[in-house]
């Protein structure tokens, strides 16, 4: 155990990878992927530590840092935020070179939840499993990777997903103007693509480049296409400077992937308008970031999109993804395609026309 960034955390490093969990809330980051002479450092950690915020604030914003389980996702009657799993402690069960294995038996939901985080040699990647057992009902949740690009300049960082069916803007305003939040997007807003989405001027904007927007935070989710032969994962990847970030994910498990563009849009505590260059890619069942009474309508079934998904206590619910990196040339640009070559890898090719492949067995992915 080790505190970093004010936070007591676990601890996993391969020659590959180092990386880093809160004890408290199980927030992953820390993450550094030793690509070579370049050491890749993609996920965000709050411009404040868990001492200097508010303590009567849920444990989710006092840690808030890269990627965590949020069960169910967004809010609840009785729970806070995210549920449990975002916002309590985490036990360890068991910890080798490569796999660290931490429990909790959360107290919202009745779910037993087990975290295996496993590295494996030769790959710059972290396999993040979550095992649901003991729940009964449906419940949204997902993975909330974010990001940190606040040190890319403007419009520099590339953003990418596998072919979506439906893309939207929240339907709300998803930064409250009473508050003195500030969102550029327009409520509602349909799209097909992310170079082309309306702002509430009047105008479009290019969401694959980033950071952009200042001032604002805003939240889009798309839905994933279904999964083919050819196309058995679904992905979201970014380029940094240098290098690739990208998560793959099982779309059954996974149908959507939320886009929290936060750049300094929030003034209250504890973000007061230094959250910058933030994005939160996130993959869920949900219906975008409300609570679990919103997802239990099934408001967008007419398009075949689920937002919940049914548990059964009796029953256990694998859910994996990988979240890896790997080096690019400089002039790689937006990622155009992730595709399985085999069994254990994959080939990533960028906008000009590069391809790199890289060591990802992808199907730690299958049920």
């Amino acid at each position: 155990m080790e505190t970093i960034h004010g936070a007591p955390s676990y601890i996993l490093r391969s020659p590959e990878v180092a990386l880093a969990v809160t004890q408290t809330a199980g927030h992953l980051a820390p993450v550094t992927f030793n690509l070579g002479a370049l050491q890749a450092k993609p996920y965000s950690l709050s411009p404040w530590t868990p001492s200097q915020a508010d303590a009567g604030l849920p444990a989710l914003l006092r840690y808030l840092r890269g990627d965590f389980l949020c069960l169910p996702f967004g809010g609840q009657k009785q729970g806070p935020p995210h549920g449990d799993p975002a916002n309590a402690d985490w036990q360890l069960v068991a910890q080798t070179e490569r796999k660290l294995v931490l429990k909790q038996q959360t107290t919202d939901t009745g779910a037993h939840v087990t975290k295996t985080l496993s590295l494996e040699p030769g790959q710059h990647a972290v396999y993040c499993e979550h095992l649901i057992e003991n729940l009964e009902g449906t419940w949204n949740y997902g993975n909330h990777p974010v990001l940190d690009l606040s040190s890319v300049p403007a419009g520099a960082a590339r953003v990418a997903t596998s072919a979506f069916c439906f893309g939207s803007v929240y339907p709300g305003e998803f930064s409250n103007p009473a508050s003195g939040e500030a969102g550029a997007l327009r409520p509602s807003a349909q799209f097909t693509s992310l170079k082309s989405v309306a702002m509430k001027d009047g105008t479009f904007t290019d969401l694959s480049r980033y950071p952009a927007r200042p001032g604002n935070d805003d939240l889009i989710m798309l839905v994933n296409a279904p999964a083919t032969e050819s196309q058995p994962f679904a992905w979201t990847a970014v380029t940094f400077p240098g290098y690739v970030w990208f998560s793959l994910k099982n779309v059954a498990d996974f149908p959507s992937t939320l886009f929290w563009i936060s750049n300094g849009g929030r003034p209250g505590h504890p973000w007061e308008k230094r959250h910058l260059g933030r994005l939160g890619l996130e993959e869920v069942c949900s219906h975008f970031s409300d609570s679990v009474d919103v997802a239990r309508e099934d408001r967008l079934a007419a398009r075949g999109i689920p937002t919940g998904r049914p548990f059964r206590r009796d029953q256990k619910v694998r859910l994996p993804i990988i979240q890896a990196a790997t080096r690019v040339s400089t002039d790689f640009g937006q990622v155009q395609s992730i595709m399985p070559t085999g069994p254990g890898q994959v080939r990533i090719t960028g906008e000009n026309g590069e391809s790199v492949t890289t060591p990802i067995n992808w199907q730690y992915l299958k049920s």
